[in-house]
């Protein structure tokens, strides 16, 4: 690794530390930066509550920001490369989707049939719902990849599968009861406060689980570059690399839909930023560059949503959707990706 880029990894740590900070330090509350390195070195808060507002609310919440810009741009990175699409990513192809429809059966037709899931294992079974359907939806377009070559075309079959599994979600909240129904419309704004710290346990888990893979694979993903056969001609197994990434983009995507919502444009925007600022195609170089740089928008994004003055939060879509759209615009008028893949 050059300079420039051992610089850019350090600029970037620094930067997430900042915004971490800034997140335990902003909200309704105001909490001096001071009195939470303080705390850190042994020392009380000089107000009690100011605890309980760290530990019960803001930790949680920062670290839980953190874990969805890892596993959503490392989602779309590995998609867009696979694919060799510039605007694939697990909420354009229906990933997640997918796992939305997961939790609405979880939450909905479940309640109908009488299973008690919503309370079961604090969030087990909701993070298995959508992972199932996002490892789902992503097995189901990776066989039309096969088919499909043309990436356009891709594009707009999981747009499809997405509109389709949306239309099924719609059926489900028609027949399901007012209280379940308000349940899962607060769950789809998307949320990052609403994570327990049993949950964030899980998440972690599920985030390792689903990373692991990925970084051991990071040549193939260079190979994949230049098309399957290419891949293949330097011994690459595609068809194992293809399961590790449906496993791995389901995990991630789905741990993050399950505990945070759908969550648009990060997975999309944020590979192509990394590959703007660190200007490389090497995925052992572009994998920790967009996990640190989908950590630190997603902080950024969380403490924008913050209203001044007000106790007032936007849902986190709002803010992803408003950096996210103008990327995605932005690289369909530039109309040139072949530079890219």
């Amino acid at each position: 690794m050059n300079v420039n880029l051992t610089l850019s990894f350090v600029l970037g740590l620094i930067v997430l530390v900042l915004l971490w900070g800034l997140s335990l330090s902003y909200g309704p509350v105001s909490i001096p930066v001071e009195a939470i390195w303080a705390r850190l070195w042994g020392e009380d808060f000089p107000r009690s509550s100011w605890e309980t507002i760290i530990v019960e609310y803001r930790l949680p919440k920062s670290i839980t920001a953190i874990l969805v810009g890892i596993n959503l741009s490392i989602s779309g990175l590995q998609m867009q490369t696979y694919f060799r699409n510039p605007l694939a990513g697990p909420y354009v192809l229906g990933v997640s989707s997918g796992a939305g429809l997961g939790v609405a059966i979880t939450l909905m037709a479940g309640t109908a049939l009488g299973w008690n899931l919503w309370g079961m294992t604090d969030g087990w079974v909701l993070f298995l719902a959508a992972a199932l359907g996002a490892i789902g939806v992503l097995a189901i377009v990776s066989f039309t990849a096969w088919r499909v070559k043309d990436s356009m075309t891709l594009l707009i079959v999981g747009l499809m599968f997405g509109s389709l599994a949306s239309a099924l979600v719609a059926l489900l909240s028609y027949f399901a009861a007012a209280e379940k129904l308000k349940m899962y419309t607060v769950w789809s704004l998307g949320s990052l406060g609403a994570t327990t710290w049993p949950q964030l346990q899980l998440f972690g888990w599920a985030t390792l689980i689903g990373l692991i893979p990925v970084f051991l694979v990071a040549k193939s993903f260079n190979a994949m570059l230049l098309g399957e056969n290419y891949a293949q001609s330097l011994g690459i197994n595609v068809g194992r690399l293809k399961w590790t990434m449906i496993v791995s983009t389901g995990l991630l995507t789905g741990s993050t839909t399950a505990f945070c919502g759908p969550i648009a444009f990060i997975g999309i925007a944020v590979p192509h930023i990394a590959r703007l600022i660190l200007k490389t195609t090497d995925h052992k170089i572009l994998f920790p560059g967009a996990a640190l740089l989908g950590a630190i928008i997603l902080l950024a994004c969380d403490s924008l949503s913050h209203l001044p003055g007000t106790a007032s939060v936007l849902p986190i879509n709002a803010i992803t959707s408003l950096l996210g759209a103008p990327v995605v615009i932005w690289l369909i008028v530039r109309r040139n990706f072949s530079k890219e893949f």
